[in-house]
């Protein structure tokens, strides 16, 4: 998937990675959850000197604390029960190449100081070897929570934070740029019909986009967009057709609303519209349902 976008904001943020992509520095990326950081991750490597070298994703909230030693270093054959082969880990295939670390806020703390000891000497070992392995690995990391908080919280080491963070860059949401929203919706549905059987957007559906603010963003654009696909008639998405979530109770001063009221009013209305399904809701947000957990322990929701 290409990145689509005219406004100054996003115009402004392609040439921020265009530039970073041409260091060796490591590469933290923030913005809210479904912005496109992979996306954006794939946009730096394929400028990079490492372009023609693997890109390897690894997203850390979906893997278990248990195996995630595994995942990134591989393992020898019988390291543990089940481990019937040799595996090689991720740092050992993105060699040469770039390896994308989502959600890195989620890596436990008690693997935090293995990752710090491969960034900085590039030197590991697989579970249950003895050999010493090297790998050339440029580590861009993607987060949707502020690391420093985390640091503070003891949840994060801190020399962890500055060996990912050697450059950061943040990407907007997908309301500070609502001007992109008719051209980036157009190819969002040429995508998911396939071309084959067009659709578009009437005035009125279009408007509705228009007003919405996509706590979600672009992941949850395409996922209303892929929903509203299926009704519709002649070639065309009418209002009717788009499953919006219902507006939140407006505060007094709205514009004085924290983000955090914002998106605790967000995952209350996606309950409410999936009747408290919480792998539809998961999937509306575009991420793991152990991240939709977290934030409805955070929020107190059920």
């Amino acid at each position: 998937m290409q990145m689509v976008g005219q406004s100054p904001a996003f115009l402004n943020c392609v040439d921020h990675l265009a530039r970073v992509a041409e260091s060796e520095a490591s590469i933290l990326l923030y913005g809210e959850s479904g912005v496109g950081k992979e996306l954006a991750a794939r946009f730096i490597h394929a400028r990079s000197n490492r372009a023609g070298a693997a890109f390897i994703v690894i997203n850390c909230a979906a893997v278990p604390e248990t195996l995630f030693e595994s995942e990134l270093f591989g393992h020898e054959r019988g390291a543990f029960s089940g481990s019937s082969g040799q595996k090689k880990g991720l740092f050992e295939l993105a060699d040469g190449g770039t390896l994308f670390l989502d959600e890195v806020g989620e890596i436990p703390l008690s693997l935090q100081a293995k990752l710090l000891r491969v960034l900085e000497s590039g030197e590991f070992r697989r579970v249950g070897g003895t050999r010493t392995l090297t790998a050339n690995v440029r580590v861009v990391s993607a987060t949707n929570r502020r690391l420093l908080a985390e640091v503070d919280a003891k949840r994060f080491r801190l020399d962890l934070y500055y060996r990912l963070a050697g450059i950061d860059v943040t990407l907007p949401p997908l309301r500070e740029r609502a001007s992109d929203l008719p051209a980036l919706a157009a190819f969002l549905l040429k995508r998911l019909t396939g071309g084959q059987t067009p659709c578009r957007l009437d005035p009125d559906a279009l408007t509705a986009l228009m007003a919405y603010d996509f706590p979600g963003n672009v992941r949850e654009l395409r996922n209303l967009l892929q929903q509203a696909v299926l009704s519709c008639r002649n070639g065309t998405i009418r209002a009717s057709d788009l499953r919006l979530p219902r507006a939140a109770p407006a505060a007094p001063d709205a514009a004085s609303a924290s983000l955090r009221d914002m998106e605790r009013a967000h995952l209350q209305s996606l309950l409410e519209t999936h009747r408290g399904h919480r792998a539809r809701v998961a999937a509306a947000l575009g991420v793991t349902e152990r991240t939709l957990y977290r934030k409805l322990k955070q929020y107190d929701l059920r």
